[in-house]
């Protein structure tokens, strides 16, 4: 599907709900159970390929996965590509490019760490890049004012805004801002990025979707708790086998059949 698909998912009439995936698998899954786009979460795509997170995957694992997940699925994919893998916004633009040739419709790029002025400087590069080769590329811009702490009350809402208008400017089409505490941060943070959609993250406590939606919220990613459950899962499962208990092995498996179905198309390509 196009970018422009996927942009107008942002204008509702809904919140666009994204159960984040990590593999071709979870991906593929995620899509048939009715997702309107997929995106991944970062920390479970490392996790998966054999890293950490935090910008340690190499960018070769990320256009490989990007690929693999384009390959099976007929939906907008967006990826994260965590800060870029890099200070240098001309190889962030090329990575950004790579993921474009790869199947991605989207990306989130963040500022962790960093400052604004860097990540401004790397959107300005991403979109020049995809301008120069004709690509239209939805940017996400991701802020972490509120995951890491870099401030709080007033002050973390006025430096989130600085932020997002520094991104917007750049050419970021939306603004992520995981952690958010609160409605009342939400509604002001909404309200001063418009008409940019606002995308958070599920955690705990959140309130409910069509709250979110009345405060301004037009994305709701479910972030890497997708991921870490069912690798928590696996864990409880793992080791319950390795004490010799199998009975809870078959309690809520997917079927072999089902699965094998949701790849017979991709299959052939």
């Amino acid at each position: 599907m196009s970018t422009q698909a996927f942009r107008s998912l942002h204008q509702g009439p809904g919140v666009l709900l994204l159960p984040n995936a990590w593999d071709a698998g979870s991906a593929r899954l995620i899509e048939s159970l009715g997702a309107k786009a997929i995106a991944t979460t970062s920390a479970g795509l490392a996790w998966s390929r054999g890293y950490s997170d935090d910008n340690i995957l190499p960018e070769e694992q990320l256009v490989s996965a990007t690929r693999e997940i384009a390959r099976v699925i007929r939906l907008p994919l967006t990826v994260d590509m965590e800060g870029g893998y890099s200070e240098d916004p001309r190889s962030v633009a090329e990575l950004a490019a790579r993921l474009i040739d790869a199947g991605a419709v989207g990306i989130n790029i963040e500022d962790g760490r960093g400052s604004k002025e860097l990540l401004g400087t790397k959107i300005e590069a991403i979109r020049d890049r995809a301008e120069r080769s004709g690509a239209d590329l939805f940017i996400n811009a991701r802020t972490d004012v509120y995951l890491r702490g870099i401030a709080s009350g007033d002050a973390a809402i006025e430096e989130t805004i600085a932020r997002a208008a520094r991104y917007r400017a750049a050419g970021g089409d939306g603004v992520f801002v995981p952690g958010l505490p609160d409605g009342a941060a939400i509604s002001a943070i909404a309200a001063a990025i418009k008409p940019a959609p606002l995308n958070i993250m599920a955690v705990p406590g959140l309130p409910a979707i069509d709250a979110l939606q009345k405060l301004g919220v037009r994305r709701l990613s479910a972030g890497s708790a997708i991921a870490q459950a069912a690798l928590g899962l696996t864990s409880r499962l793992a080791t319950k086998f390795l004490a010799g208990g199998m009975d809870t092995l078959f309690n809520e498996v997917a079927a072999s059949s089902t699965m094998n179905k949701l790849f017979a198309d991709s299959d052939r390509r």
